[in-house]
């Protein structure tokens, strides 16, 4: 079945070639990006260990040196600009799959080299943002994620337990405090270094929850995978 599944893609690629979906050039590599748009991803080589900042040099920001997130590092595969920021908001927004489906493999492309945990854990919506939507961006880009490299996936342990406002709107006091206790974890026995996977950190507020949120309930290890890192609000 999978020679089958594989002579079908070939197929349907060479039926159907793939399309670049910044530009609508013909894509590269399988993938529906072309080379021109490639070249201009904001790959983030030098950050942060810690929140994954971009820097001009190896090592820990300012910030977290005098006060660091409470996850062990933080890994991301681009930097929040051009063209992420174009595929993002239709994948997360516009239920754009196919962009989602090009933005994991971005993250693994990334990601492949970070210190591998023993299970990811997509940050959850909340129930009713869920319905709304139809699907969480997080979980989407974790579930191709853990299969390209060969992890668990931690889907039903990490829980959102009330509505928050969307961070996007709020500076980073109000993020803090509105995603404070929004997050439980269901018990039971987990391993003990997890990575949370999500689409991008700002200040790094709900990672953080989550963090904490995973660290009670026994972790020893949370590590934070987004796709991409934005500059944070002044």
């Amino acid at each position: 079945m999978s020679r089958i599944a594989a002579w079908s893609r070939r197929l349907g690629l060479a039926l159907l070639p793939a399309r670049c979906l910044v530009c609508s050039e013909y894509g590269e590599n399988d993938q529906d990006l072309c080379g021109a748009c490639r070249a201009t991803l904001p790959w983030s080589p030098r950050a942060c260990g810690r929140c994954a900042l971009p820097l001009p040099a190896e090592g820990a920001c300012p910030r977290c040196l005098r006060d660091p997130l409470p996850f062990a590092g933080c890994h991301a595969a681009l930097v929040y600009g051009f063209p992420v920021d174009r595929l993002l908001p239709r994948f997360k927004f516009h239920a754009d799959l196919a962009a989602g489906r090009l933005l994991s493999q971005l993250m693994f492309e990334g990601l492949r080299h970070a210190a591998r945990p023993q299970a990811l854990v997509p940050v959850p919506l909340h129930p009713s943002r869920l319905r709304q939507r139809g699907y969480d961006q997080a979980l989407e880009l974790a579930r191709p994620l853990s299969r390209a490299l060969a992890l668990p996936l931690v889907a039903d342990r990490l829980r959102r337990v009330r509505v928050t406002a969307a961070q996007s709107e709020l500076d980073a006091r109000a993020r803090r405090h509105n995603v404070r206790s929004a997050f439980s974890v269901t018990p039971g026995a987990l391993p003990a270094h997890v990575a949370l996977v999500d689409d991008v950190m700002t200040t790094g507020a709900t990672l953080a929850e989550c963090a904490q949120a995973l660290r009670r309930a026994g972790v020893a290890r949370v590590d934070a995978w987004v796709l991409a890192r934005a500059l944070p609000p002044a």
